[in-house]
């Protein structure tokens, strides 16, 4: 895998959903109230939550709609009913493609994400045809500053369980399992190491190669379902040319 197929794409990924700020405050908010309701509104308990509000507030959701938000998601029934789903296919030079999704009408959706990936020479596959290829891992960011030194980071990440510490482009990425990322996150917040973002996330165990036309449309169908209010992440195993992230 290379380092640009699996490290620059989350991160073009990150920029492409904050640009669209009306997109990414409606799916945003979708994933606060989803997570308020899974596991209650308050995010010193709620840890999906407290990932979730962070989230929002990084891309700049007033604090009023993060709070609006969680008071649906514990009212009784007139909040909208949403529900996740994984959807899996490929895109263009036959990179996978996973999507999560947050939707409260599942028939509405499944027709439009199948509609982008005809549309770009893709398809929609079976429930498990892509899903495998995918590691769901816990990523915790701290930014290369200074005073913070990757002996210190790796110290401090590694006892409190992460599997691996990798220096991409002045950040620190922390990997571990999803279970373990609470326990991370709040060691590197108890040892005054800067963490820029955790999530949970899915990396590929292997990459395909796109270049040229295929590389274009498949960029532009990524781009597509980043700005669709249900898709809440997308992930491919695409090796893109540098070029093609700007």
């Amino acid at each position: 895998m290379s380092g640009h197929s699996k490290w620059a794409n989350i991160k073009r990924k990150k920029a492409k959903v904050d640009a669209a700020k009306g997109s990414a405050f409606s799916r945003l908010t979708k994933e606060v109230m989803s997570a308020a309701r899974q596991g209650g509104p308050n995010p010193e308990t709620n840890f999906k939550l407290r990932l979730a509000v962070a989230r929002a507030r990084d891309a700049n959701v007033p604090l009023a709609n993060i709070e609006r938000a969680i008071q649906r998601a514990q009212g009784s029934g007139d909040g909208q009913s949403l529900e996740e789903v994984i959807y899996e296919g490929y895109g263009p030079g036959s990179a996978a493609v996973l999507l999560e999704i947050l939707t409260d009408n599942r028939n509405r959706t499944a027709g439009e994400i199948r509609h982008l990936f005809s549309r770009y020479g893709g398809n929609l596959g079976e429930s498990g045809s892509v899903l495998w290829m995918f590691d769901q891992v816990g990523l915790a960011v701290v930014p290369a500053v200074a005073g913070v030194t990757e002996e210190r980071v790796l110290e401090v990440a590694l006892e409190a369980g992460a599997d691996d510490v990798r220096s991409e482009d002045g950040e620190y990425w922390i990997l571990s399992s999803p279970e373990a990322l609470e326990a991370v996150n709040q060691a590197l917040e108890r040892s005054g190491l800067p963490v820029e973002r955790a999530e949970v996330t899915r990396l590929p165990q292997t990459s395909v190669d796109v270049r040229g036309a295929e590389a274009e449309r498949l960029l532009r169908l990524l781009d597509l379902l980043e700005e669709h209010d249900d898709v809440q992440r997308v992930y491919s195993n695409a090796d893109l040319p540098e070029e093609s992230d700007s």
